[in-house]
């Protein structure tokens, strides 16, 4: 009876917890915002409408056949070894059925790969643990990663509340800005590891796969912020690589253009500015915190056998221009950061690190420096040149 008793409590506790979750819960596909996403969502239904009512008349046949021929009213079983009849029968119904759903099932694919008369094109790149998105007709390029505010209360004894934090996981620092009534084509590749970008509200997700380019396009009407994950099972940090995309009137969105090329603009002259090391110091730890804590940790202690520590590590106290080239390059599991980073953050995060985290060399380096380093190191297609011959 106790026993009973702390069932139904417990049952009770849950629906309190179900009704607060209540909001976030939902058993069926989402609908999403774009035309695609709405043809997705009624081949969905179509499908589950037919196979319920498959089950409906399968089970339902057969278990009004076992009820009403049971041998307890005296029925005997029927004895025959084939049928003609029969098997044309569950032959050409099947057949019918599997028609009926691959007609608009091919349909709807046929649309989702239709990539032809875009307006735009979007290229993004999965990395470990990041997106980069390069819009190929105006040449915006930037980094998208976990939102600091996101970054700092998942890190270990942080001591920060994540349901403090405005969509905790979910937010990212650079989201990808897209103009409205706009038909937008974007070219998927990975720079590492298999990843996989999607947006639930834009009715799809597309695989990253290194030396591949996938395809896919979008046409969002309404305005709106749409969130999204990584879907593909890509490392340690594969659970913090969300997606945000900023649908935007085409006027707004002509003028965040005009914002980012001016900001570009600028991230240009700091490179040539010449920093003190406080400053270099200040920025250096927020680029340490949203791209080398969740590997070093937050204090640099790192993770023993898998990421080294910094803290008195001999390559971050050692010679300044084999660390710089170690983090421009990337080796093993530690990404080539030169691609990531800008020549600021690059400069201020090889500062920080060399007089932080229990570091105290004294040194540091300058924008211009890793500006000079970029500029000497070939291209990519000269390298891709490189290789042929």
């Amino acid at each position: 009876m106790k026993k009973t008793k702390q069932l139904f409590a417990s049952l009770f506790l849950m629906s309190l917890g179900l009704g607060t979750a209540q909001a976030e819960y939902t058993l069926n596909l989402r609908q999403g915002v774009t035309q695609i996403s709405q043809e997705v969502y009624d081949l969905h239904m179509l499908i589950l409408w037919i196979c319920v009512l498959i089950g409906i008349a399968v089970f339902g046949t057969m278990f009004y056949s076992i009820y009403h021929h049971r041998k307890s009213k005296g029925h005997v079983a029927s004895q025959f070894h084939e049928s003609t009849k029969v098997e044309i029968i569950w032959t050409i119904i099947p057949t019918l059925i599997l028609i009926g759903m691959a007609i608009p099932a091919t349909k709807t694919m046929l649309d989702l790969d239709d990539v032809q008369d875009a307006d735009m094109s979007i290229k993004v790149t999965g990395w470990q643990w990041k997106w980069e998105y390069e819009y190929l007709d105006n040449g915006i390029h930037f980094f998208s990663t976990l939102d600091e505010a996101s970054n700092r209360a998942r890190q270990l004894g942080s001591g920060i509340d994540p349901r403090s934090v405005p969509h905790y996981l979910l937010n990212v620092d650079h989201p990808l800005v897209v103009p409205v009534n706009t038909k937008i084509r974007f070219l998927f590749t990975a720079a590492d590891v298999l990843h996989s970008w999607w947006v639930p509200d834009l009715g799809w997700k597309k695989d990253t796969v290194p030396g591949f380019i996938n395809e896919a396009w979008t046409y969002v009407e309404k305005p709106g912020t749409y969130r999204g994950q990584c879907a593909e099972l890509c490392g340690k940090d594969h659970g913090f690589m969300p997606i945000v995309v900023i649908a935007m009137e085409q006027d707004d969105y002509n003028a965040w253009v005009e914002s980012q090329k001016a900001g570009a603009e600028v991230e240009k002259q700091q490179a040539d500015k010449e920093w003190t090391t406080d400053e270099l110091m200040a920025k250096g730890e927020s680029v340490y915190t949203n791209n080398c804590a969740s590997c070093h940790m937050a204090d640099g202690a790192g993770m023993e056998g898998t990421f080294p520590a910094l803290t008195g590590s001999s390559v971050v106290t050692g010679d300044i221009d084999a660390q710089i080239e170690l983090m421009y390059n990337g080796k093993g599991m530690m990404p080539a950061f030169g691609q990531m980073l800008s020549e600021t953050e690059f400069a201020a995060v090889v500062t920080y690190t060399r007089n932080a985290l229990g570091n105290s060399v004294g040194d540091s380096v300058q924008p211009a420096a890793i500006k000079s380093l970029k500029s000497s190191a070939p291209t990519d297609e000269e390298e891709d040149e490189d290789d042929e011959e």
